[in-house]
Order: C-alpha cells, then sequence, then structure tokens
C-alpha cells in the first residue's frame, strides 16, 4: 500500500521551498514535484506546511492519486513505476517527437529510403497545423480527414503521407501505452474512422523494341563534361534493360563481393526488408552488356562497392536524378514531346513487357526475373532458388531488341508494376474457373460467371472452404480466366483476408 504526504526538500536559490509529494512504496521513498512554491515563513518548526491554499490544492492532489492506486493493483510496481503511472496517464505525448524517434529509428536498422518517406509525411502534417510540436491530442479524426482532403490533389502523397502517419501512430500505441498498468497516455486513436484514399495509378508506359533500338543506337547530344549526363542516363538505362530490369539503388549498392564468375548477386532494395528470402536475386551479366558494365567499375582497390557511382554521386537520390535527367536529354534531343519523355523505370517496364509479349514468357517467369514475389513470398524463402531460367529470359530480351529487327506486338505497354489483381482484369461476362488449395488439396472450386473483381472469386471460395481451417493458416487461390486462358495465383490468410 503506497502512502503519501505533502512535503518541502531543499531551498532554492531564491529563497523558495518547492513543494513535493512524497510516496512511498514497498519500503522505498519518491517525490513527485508539484508547481507550487512557498517561503520558509510558511513553514511549521516540526516542518508541515501552514499555507491553506497549497495544503488544499496538495490534498486533492493526493485524493486523485489513491483513487488512481486503489483502481489498480500495484504491489509489483517499483517506486519509479508508480510515479510514472501516477504522473503520465494524464500527460499529452508530443508526436513529433515521438515521430522523430521513429524516424531515427529506422534509419538505424537499414530503413533510410522508407525513412525518408516518413520525414517528408510528419513535416508535411506540421506545416500544415502551423507547428513542429504536434501533440497527440491534436490528431482527431476531423483534424486528420481535413488533412488528408487537403492532399487530395497529390498523385502518391495523399495515400502515402497518412498511411505513414498511421503507422507511427500505431507504433506509439503499442509503446507507450500498458492497459495492463493502466497507463493511457495516448487516448484515443483517430485512424479506426478514417479511410486512406488510393494513389493515383502512376503511368509508366513501356516502349516498344523498336523504340529501344532508336533510343540506345542514337548519337549522344553533344557536351563539353568528360563524364555527360546523357551517357550516364543511356548506359545506366541500358545496365537495367540488360539486367532483368535492376533497379538504380541496385546498383548503386553493388558491392565487389556481389560480383562472382560473371553473376551479380542482390538484395533488393525496395523489398528485401519485407520478404523472407529477402528479396534475394542473381542475374548473370551477357556479353552485349559487358563492356558497359566494366565501364563503371571502380578500380580503386579501397572500395568495397562495385562501380564508381559513390565516388562520384553524394547518395543514391542524387545517382538517381542525374540517370533520369540525362535520359530525358536524350529524350529532348529526339525531338520526343515533353509529356512523352521516357525515365529510368520506363526500361524496367520494358523488359517485362518484351519478355511476355515479344518472347513467350509468362506471368510467373516474368515476376520471377523482375525479382517479385508473384504471390510465393513464404515458398521463396524456404527454396534454394536456381535462377539460370531468368538468365535465359533475359538473354531472349536482349537477342530480341538488339540482335534482331523484328517489330513488338504490343501497342501501349501494361503496367507490370501495378498488383496482381489489376493485371488480371476480370468482367461479370467473364467465365472464371477458380480453385482453392490448402496443404497442396483444392479444398473449394467453382466455375461460374457474375463476378466483378478477383476479390468477389475469392470471397465465394472462401465461403465453400471447410470450417477446420484453422485461424491464421495460409489458403492460396488459383484463379484462371476461362475467356483469355490467363492465371493469377493469390494467398490470403484466415481472419486477415477472408
Amino acid at each position: 500500500m503506497a502512502t503519501f504526504k505533502t512535503v518541502v526538500r531543499k531551498k532554492r536559490a531564491d529563497g523558495f521551498y518547492p513543494v513535493y509529494i512524497r510516496i512511498v512504496h514497498r519500503s522505498r521513498m519518491g517525490y513527485i514535484k508539484t508547481d507550487k512554491l512557498i517561503t520558509g515563513k510558511q513553514i511549521s518548526k516540526s516542518g508541515e506546511i501552514k499555507d491553506a491554499i497549497v495544503n488544499e490544492y496538495c490534498s486533492r492532489l493526493i485524493l486523485h492519486y489513491t483513487d488512481m492506486t486503489n483502481r489498480q493493483d500495484i504491489s509489483s510496481y517499483s517506486v519509479m513505476e508508480l510515479i510514472e503511472y501516477l504522473t503520465r496517464s494524464d500527460e499529452d505525448v508530443c508526436f513529433s517527437d515521438y515521430a522523430n524517434l521513429h524516424i531515427e529509428r529506422m534509419i538505424k536498422e537499414g530503413h533510410a529510403r522508407n525513412a525518408k518517406n516518413y520525414r517528408l509525411a510528419v513535416n508535411h502534417l506540421e506545416r500544415y497545423l502551423g507547428t513542429n510540436r504536434i501533440m497527440f491530442g491534436q490528431l482527431t479524426s476531423a483534424v486528420l480527414q481535413r488533412w488528408i482532403e487537403n492532399l487530395s490533389s497529390t498523385n502518391r502523397a495523399k495515400e502515402m503521407y497518412p498511411t505513414c502517419v498511421r503507422q507511427i501512430f500505431k507504433k506509439a500505441i503499442v509503446e507507450l501505452n500498458d492497459e495492463e498498468r493502466d497507463i493511457v497516455r495516448i487516448k484515443f486513436n483517430p485512424w479506426l474512422k478514417i479511410s486512406i484514399p488510393k494513389s493515383d495509378s502512376t503511368v509508366k508506359r513501356a516502349i516498344s523494341a523498336e523504340a529501344c533500338r532508336e533510343f540506345f543506337n542514337r548519337p549522344l547530344p553533344k557536351s563539353k563534361m568528360i563524364s555527360p549526363v546523357p551517357e550516364l542516363g543511356r548506359d545506366v538505362a541500358l545496365l537495367s534493360l540488360c539486367i532483368g530490369g535492376i533497379n538504380t539503388v541496385d546498383l548503386y549498392e553493388l558491392k565487389k563481393k556481389d560480383y562472382n564468375n560473371g553473376v551479380i548477386g542482390y538484395k533488393r532494395a525496395k523489398t528485401r526488408h519485407s520478404r523472407k528470402d529477402e528479396a534475394y536475386m542473381e542475374m548473370r551479366i551477357e556479353p552485349f552488356i559487358q563492356d558497359t558494365f566494366n565501364k563503371y567499375l571502380s578500380k580503386d582497390e579501397d572500395d568495397e562497392y562495385l562501380f564508381v557511382f559513390h565516388s562520384r554521386y553524394r547518395d543514391y537520390d542524387s545517382f538517381n536524378a542525374n540517370v533520369n535527367i540525362g535520359i530525358r536529354k536524350i529524350c529532348q534531343d529526339m525531338g520526343m514531346a515533353k509529356e512523352d519523355y521516357y525515365c529510368f523505370y520506363t526500361f524496367r517496364h520494358t523488359w517485362a513487357t518484351i519478355a511476355q509479349n515479344d518472347c513467350d514468357a509468362n506471368l510467373y517467369e516474368v515476376a520471377f526475373g523482375l525479382n517479385h514475389s508473384h504471390g510465393m513470398n513464404v515458398t521463396r524463402g524456404y527454396v534454394k532458388i536456381d535462377f539460370s531460367p531468368a538468365w535465359r529470359l533475359n538473354a531472349k530480351i536482349i537477342d530480341f531488341i538488339f540482335f534482331s529487327d523484328k517489330k513488338s506486338k504490343q501497342g501501349k505497354a501494361r503496367d507490370l508494376e501495378a498488383p496482381a489483381d489489376k493485371m488480371f482484369r476480370i468482367t461479370k461476362k467473364m467465365m472464371i474457373y477458380g480453385r482453392a488449395y490448402f496443404k497442396g488439396k483444392v479444398v473449394s472450386e467453382l466455375t461460374d460467371i457474375g463476378f466483378g473483381t478477383v476479390d468477389d472469386v475469392i470471397d465465394a471460395l472462401a465461403n465453400r472452404l471447410p470450417k477446420s481451417i484453422p485461424t491464421g493458416s495460409t489458403v492460396q487461390f488459383r484463379l484462371t480466366n476461362c475467356d483469355s486462358q490467363r492465371e493469377a495465383v493469390y494467398e490470403r490468410s484466415k481472419g486477415k483476408g477472408f
């Protein structure tokens, strides 16, 4: 049982005595400082406080603390834990301070790229509210809804920024609240009432093999620079196109130890932290690209990085920006309209589109070559992968683009970075054959029309699943469009996905 008493301790330099509430709990003593001050004249010879106003205030505070201890089992608390429970349960917490701590922690844990998005989101929210000291109590559902509406004209930020802030909020509730001890520093979760809008689909169109030939075979714009950005843009675009659509950040971060016997092995930066296999990929360097590859190899024996990009550019963002500037300068020299300029990602999409449309690869092979998990991220974490099928597909794409004059089959390229349900389009008039698998066995099956979305089919299959499947178990759904003969595979967990 904790006991409380109003006391004074040491006299300040200005002659005043701060007033404390002394706590004795489990034979240990602690103090909670109040905002009251008294002089020596207000203290009796026995050390008791004579000021009636201060005593009344402290008596009400002690009654409040006593009520809180009566409502909670504090028998296992240390005196410091008890003080924290009594003082912090009603104190509003600074969201800005916690967000800064969360972002710094992300950087230390190797999530620097994602941390930049979180920083942008928090900075925008602070600008909107006009303060860099946002309190959790300020972030009501109404305030956040108005902020999200303020973002409505953006393409991607309207989804990304609220999602980042929601993640910070969610983490803070877990860390700062302790319902078992009745410590609730964050009083409410406003996100339960908020629907975050989806970002606009970014139009990133692949180009045909003919357009690739024109881009890569065109003379570079004249420049007085030793290392002109058009040359960098063309060469890095070529490296990406001929190394399975590898991203600039992965090229930038490749190390010498990652290149062995003509093969690079790397973990894709975008998804390495979210997949069981750490998004590991191996790709063979084809003879066609070897000269361009060697052109940027670091010759410095003390440099751990494979390419010279680290010594020339401050960070990945600077490198990526220069690559895109170089690509745009070539497009400008070609007389293209500004809205049709290529970017680095154009060539990753081109690899995927030519693979499927012109080299007879199916979507599984395309996804494998692009280092997408394609719904098999758990499986990839267990299997030692043979990457040679991706190498052969990559070689076929190079042959088709650079060693033939065949025309591409596609008109406008499809966005192969889109989620699978956007790839696998269905309408209510299409006949769909769906199967649900659990532990390798078909446990639900249907063939019907009238489905508007992939989720409609999955819901129908889920309703036919045996009730004996435990909650949390993963079920695989294979859907076949009987009209187009295209297939897609999805995974859902019982209790989350259905």
